[in-house]
């Protein structure tokens, strides 16, 4: 696997903040929200203006920045960590693509159509729903 080391710098920065800056260390979850959404409506703009390159990449690191945060806040609660989110969303594109992946995550790619794989995608997920409404 690649090294991420930006990664693992912002990570500490925000370790970092959490702990020295006292505006950082009260956000929580809801406090959080609005900005997440701001910085989704910043990035949607860009790609809908067709804004690309540099400026693109930078409104994603707000994006980013906003998952890293509530990924710290939970992890302080000891709900879970970033890379919780990462797996959580690994197993959510393994199972949601099974064109391309077997269940234990092996590779194994299929012909398959746009129209299919829209239709397996919508069957999961609707699937996933039902089993957790019935948890």
């Amino acid at each position: 696997m690649t090294q991420l080391p930006h990664m693992e710098q912002l990570k500490q920065i925000i370790a970092d903040l959490r702990q020295h800056c006292p505006w950082t260390a009260q956000l929580t979850h809801r406090t959080l929200t609005p900005y997440l959404l701001e910085e989704a409506q910043e990035v949607a703009e860009e790609i809908e203006a067709g804004i690309t390159g540099d400026p693109l990449r930078k409104e994603l690191g707000d994006i980013l920045l906003q998952v890293v945060l509530h990924a710290a806040i939970a992890q302080e609660r000891e709900d879970f960590d970033l890379d919780g989110v990462a797996e959580a969303i690994c197993a959510k594109l393994i199972r949601r693509n099974p064109h391309v992946f077997e269940p234990d995550g092996t590779l194994n790619p299929q012909e398959s159509t746009i129209e299919e794989i829209d239709a397996a995608w919508n069957r999961i997920k609707h699937q996933e729903k039902a089993e957790l409404a019935g948890e």
